[in-house]
């Protein structure tokens, strides 16, 4: 038996008593004085009686004494426990409590019923959630109002002190684990946590969205009364959170508010979007808009500016009368149902096209790319760069994997065209081939780099332009040295029209051309029936009088007997959810373009009466293609946007993987339903 380190003091003395024996051994052996060693032998042997003896008197007595200071102490340490000021507990693996201090019982006492079972405490407790001889379990809990760290420790049954009084006896066998329970009060760590948090300063930027369109058509008199309202309506909203409120420029301002307003922001944003709409302009289609960008990067408060101007510039390339919280990676949209208004300021187009110009005269290659599975705007619109690019003495390529059905109209006038190169258009590979750090690349009718033609490019070109009319999501190319985003025009066409009346001189464009844009306006806008403005007409107007065939145009994009066929089936299969919204099957087999014919399925729908919204469903590529179409009632985008797509108020898609056509239509019914029981719709 392994010795205590209590026997081995008191084995000291015999220790002694040997080396005593051995050195008077020595000395008898190593001396000539004989009675000297004797002397000491003699000594040695009294000490040995002498130590007997008193072993044999003081055992009993130090025994007694040994037993009654462990019982002391044991009382003491039971004692100690119970008047822990800690709310303590054991319990078996079955949760049944077996004994507690004074602290739990008076925790428990407060609960009906006095419970047996921890359980009752806390639910989260069971069998599969105990803790083990390596690892506590370590959870928070609330108990009435005040808030718990509750720590779960495995020991083993024989280390349990018996002389604690067991509540319930331990159910099976008494070698099985016992888990002992403490309670660690945190309530007032928990307010003054939630105290910190609520503190945090939260930046803010709130932006008049068309002050200048708005303010040009009312009469001088009324423009200082109409900003003064506006200021009115923002400033009392901003009291309501005690936010302060720095007015930078006319349209623009600064605010800063404790992060405990937070929620109410997200609650009430809504209402001063709404208010600010209401102000009366004089003129009816000139409603103000705001858009609000938060940003919240905990203490960091330049972090938190670089966010709210992320989230402003987010709000606005998403049509603004919205509110925009970044919050990290963390991105809400609230609001955003308004359709776009059209700017009839073109200083921006200008502007635009002035530092577009420069960009490409200040890089020898340029390389355009639209989306994936390309349409009639993306190529319209690329084709319309490509020929600035060409005016300006450049080397410039449009990357196209595919020509489909939706497009081959357009591009086969190109191809093996001799007033173009051969390597006018190339596909992925060589595009990367040709690409390089002194490159630019320009992406055309698409914001998101999963979406484009050739992904790859964005990591071999660092110079990257971006010309799009859909709405910003927070996978929108990041870092663009030129962004010209407009969710109010109607196509990409119709910007790069715009833009190409400012390049300059040297540019002519030629009927074929002008022709492509013109088609990308026409299939965008429905044949001028959605999302047209002014600007688009005069764009168009631009266009024709570049030489624009419109009876060659229409004659090229008639559809041939089989997807009329195919688009008949489809509307016949539609049915009706929620009393307005039409759901669509497009099943095309045999049809070269699927998810254009279901664009025109989706379009065709929203001709009958009663029907809000429409949602055409069309597989292909192992991915179900969603295409939503609304006239005003309706903000599609942002149902699309739940299913991972976008687009913009009237007219977004999305693209759903790994699900049939069925589990897609139920999850739009879904988002639907979510959305009408929510109040969004």
């Amino acid at each position: 038996m392994r010795l205590t380190r209590f026997k081995i003091y008191l084995l000291f003395p015999l220790i002694a008593t040997v080396i005593l024996l051995l050195d008077a051994a020595v000395l008898g052996f190593g001396v000539k004085d004989k009675r000297a060693a004797g002397i000491m032998m003699i000594g040695v042997l009294l000490y040995i009686i002498v130590l007997v003896i008193a072993a044999v008197l003081i055992r009993q007595r130090l025994k007694h004494d040994l037993v009654k200071v462990g019982v002391g102490y044991s009382v003491v340490q039971r004692e100690m426990i119970s008047l822990l000021a800690v709310p303590y507990a054991v319990m078996d693996t079955n949760a049944r409590i077996l004994w507690t201090n004074y602290e739990m019982q008076d925790l428990l006492s407060e609960i009906k019923g006095r419970p047996d079972s921890m359980t009752a405490l806390f639910p989260n407790i069971t069998k599969s959630k105990m803790p083990t001889a390596t690892a506590d379990v370590v959870f928070h809990a609330e108990i009435g109002n005040k808030s718990y760290k509750v720590i779960l420790s495995a020991m083993e049954a024989p280390k349990f002190d018996e002389s604690l009084n067991i509540i319930n006896e331990v159910e099976g066998d008494m070698n099985s684990k016992l888990i002992s329970v403490y309670l660690y009060d945190e309530t007032e760590i928990s307010v003054l946590r939630q105290e910190n948090y609520n503190q945090q300063m939260i930046i803010g930027l709130l932006y008049i969205d068309n002050y200048d369109e708005v303010l040009e058509v009312v009469d001088e008199v009324k423009r200082s009364l109409l900003s003064a309202l506006v200021d009115r309506k923002i400033n009392k909203y901003m009291n309501t959170m005690s936010a302060v409120i720095k007015k930078l420029e006319k349209d623009k301002y600064l605010f800063v508010f404790q992060k405990k307003y937070l929620e109410e922001v997200k609650q009430t944003g809504k209402v001063l979007l709404e208010e600010v709409k209401k102000i009366n302009s004089g003129k009816t289609e000139s409603n103000i808009t705001i858009s609000m960008g938060l940003g919240i990067a905990e203490s960091d408060y330049a972090k938190s500016y670089e966010y709210a101007r992320a989230a402003i510039d987010l709000a606005l390339g998403r049509g603004g009368d919205q509110i925009v919280i970044k919050n990290g990676d963390d991105i809400t949209y609230i609001g955003g149902k308004s359709a776009s208004i059209e700017k009839s300021n073109r200083v921006t187009a200008r502007v635009k096209a002035h530092a577009l110009r420069e960009l490409i005269e200040a890089h020898d290659e340029v390389i355009i790319m639209g989306h994936s599975i390309s349409d009639a705007d993306a190529l319209g619109s690329a084709i319309g760069v490509y020929s600035i690019a060409r005016a300006l003495g450049k080397n410039a390529h449009i990357v196209l994997n595919e020509i489909n059905a939706a497009i081959r109209p357009i591009a086969s006038r190109f191809l093996d065209n001799p007033d173009y190169p051969s390597d006018m258009f190339v596909g992925s590979l060589t595009a990367q081939e040709k690409a390089g750090k002194d490159g630019l690349l320009i992406v055309c009718d698409v914001n998101r780099p999963t979406r484009t033609e050739c992904p790859e490019l964005f990591n071999l070109i660092p110079t990257v332009i971006v010309l799009d009319h859909h709405r910003v999501t927070e996978d929108s190319i990041k870092h663009a040295v030129l962004s010209y985003v407009e969710p109010y025009a109607s196509s990409a066409s119709e910007m790069v029209a715009e833009v190409l009346q400012y390049i300059g001189s040297e540019l002519k464009l030629r009927p074929l051309e002008a022709e492509a844009l013109y088609a990308g306006i026409m299939i965008d806008t429905n044949n001028f029936l959605t999302k047209t403005g002014v600007r688009t007409f005069e764009a168009a107007a631009y266009l024709r009088k570049n030489g624009v065939d419109v009876t060659s145009i229409r004659k090229a994009f008639r559809a041939d007997m089989n997807e009329y066929v195919t688009k008949a089936r489809a509307i016949t299969s539609t049915e009706i959810f929620l009393d307005g919204f039409a759901f669509a099957k497009c099943l095309t087999d045999g049809i070269e373009s699927p998810t254009v014919l279901g664009a025109q399925v989706a379009n065709e729908l929203l001709e009958i009466v009663g029907i809000r919204a429409s949602f055409v469903f069309t597989e292909y590529q192992n991915k179900i293609y969603v295409s939503a179409r609304s006239i005003d009632e309706i903000n599609v985008q942002v149902i699309m946007e739940k299913l991972g797509g976008g687009g913009h108020m009237n007219v977004a898609g999305a693209q759903i993987e790994d699900v049939s056509i069925d589990q897609a239509m139920d999850m739009v019914r879904t988002v639907l339903y979510n959305m009408k029981t929510g109040g969004e719709l």
